[in-house]
């Protein structure tokens, strides 16, 4: 049986089964991205929650395997040359688990890179700035009679979903026809800007109709029905 016990995270996340990927993550839009990889891929991984409300991702043990104390994070104890690979930043992991599977990103090297291009998108982009849009209209924001920053983040995501919605105008996926970690990243974003976040007017979601399709078929997939609940909250 894989020994992962050189690793400190695993003193206070018990590995059940070593010999899986070990997931530390929370169901945000960049946890989700890995567990609905995971579900695609169909590697075998054990989730285990980061609870916020804990300060878990501050925890001496977290830090050892992402001193970036955000999550996800993974423990692959069957990584490059039988060695066991600890990865955080939730693109970079898309990218690994991508190459381990074989799935979800073009073969060929051009569309390799457009694939990257457009997660680097979200990365720099839609996440941030739907991140923020989202605490100024949600949380502390709503206390500041100032708008001028929720209206900054409000017409920066409407460009972001314009240039989103131009892609998809003439496809299903970003990259076309193939469902890709492209698409993995960016619509678990789109989601939460219109449900968790409750931006959808704000943002005049109806004016984006390729992105809402495509989020619903999204949605529709098995894996990712199942992935946004994981790892489930205690």
């Amino acid at each position: 049986m894989t020994n992962l016990s050189a690793f400190p995270i695993t003193k206070k996340w018990p590995a059940r089964h070593p010999d899986r990927i070990q997931l530390y993550s929370l169901p945000t839009p960049n946890g989700v991205k890995v567990s609905i990889m995971l579900e695609e891929t169909g590697l075998p991984y054990e989730p285990h929650l980061v609870s916020f409300d804990a300060n878990d991702q501050m925890s001496p043990e977290f830090l050892s395997l992402n001193p970036n104390n955000k999550i996800p994070a993974i423990l692959d104890p069957d990584g490059p040359d039988d060695k066991p690979l600890p990865l955080f930043e939730s693109g970079a992991i898309l990218i690994y688990l991508a190459d381990k599977a074989g799935k979800f990103m073009p073969k060929d090297a051009a569309g390799r890179y457009e694939t990257i291009q457009w997660l680097m998108f979200q990365m720099g982009g839609i996440g941030p700035m739907f991140g923020q849009l989202g605490f100024f209209n949600k949380f502390a924001g709503k206390d500041y009679e100032d708008k001028r920053p929720r209206d900054r983040y409000v017409a920066e995501a409407k460009r972001l979903l314009g240039v989103l919605n131009q892609r998809l105008a003439d496809r299903t996926w970003i990259m076309g026809d193939a469902y890709t970690i492209a698409d993995m990243a960016t619509f678990p974003w789109v989601r939460n800007l219109i449900g968790f976040y409750e931006a959808g007017d704000l943002v005049k979601i109806e004016n984006f109709p390729h992105v809402t399709r495509a989020l619903e078929t999204f949605l529709a997939r098995p894996a990712v029905a199942k992935g946004v609940g994981i790892p489930q909250r205690a």
